[in-house]
């Protein structure tokens, strides 16, 4: 009896070796530990950096003041002085057509004048229309009026936007010669262009 149980403890012990054995053999197959801290470093060192996000610098306010419709008054000037050289049209006795030396009047430095008004189309010219002292008040309101229309078409064809150019009639009001003669009258039968007043 005293045999089979010492037996017994040895098969139990075996087994228990047996098993220990098969034990560590499985710990030892297991990956090891390192690459597994590896992974969780990398996984934190994701979780700790900042996501990034497209950072757009602050868009300034536009400090760019809009361009004024009218000009300013070193413009002015040189409209006067454009105005100045574009001399009066003149025109024959009892007629609105434009005569060649009227077309070449009026062409004198319009371009120049028609680049700078299209920086400022709120700002307008008043092409005015004379007539000579002979006719009644009212056929000379008329036909200083289509003295000035022709004068604005004219200025349309070179590139003016005809919204810039107001006509007025004076008929024989506003005389720019007094005397009672041919070469008085044609002094007033004629087309005068004006600047809009400053604002």
């Amino acid at each position: 009896m005293e045999k089979s149980r010492e037996l017994l403890l040895i098969t139990v012990a075996a087994i228990s070796i047996s098993g220990a054995a098969c034990a560590k053999k499985k710990v030892a197959a297991k990956p090891p530990a390192a690459p597994a801290a590896a992974t969780a470093t990398e996984k934190s060192a994701e979780t700790q950096q900042p996501a990034r996000t497209a950072v757009t610098p602050a868009q300034a306010p536009d400090s760019t003041p809009a361009p004024s419709p009218y000009p300013n008054a070193v413009t002015r000037a040189r409209i006067d002085q454009l105005l100045a050289k574009i001399e009066d049209a003149y025109f024959d006795y009892n007629q609105h057509t434009l005569r060649p030396d009227a077309m070449k009047t009026l062409q004198a430095d319009s371009s120049e004048l028609r680049d700078i008004l299209k920086d400022y189309p709120d700002y307008k010219l008043t092409i005015e229309g004379h007539c000579d002292e002979r006719g009644s008040a009212e056929y000379n309101l008329a036909l200083g009026d289509e003295r000035a229309h022709a004068a604005k078409d004219y200025l349309v064809q070179v590139g003016i936007a005809g919204d810039q150019l107001n006509v007025l009639s004076y008929g024989k009001e506003k005389p720019v010669c007094q005397e009672h003669d041919e070469n008085c009258w044609q002094k007033n039968r004629r087309i005068h262009i004006v600047a809009m007043a400053s604002h």
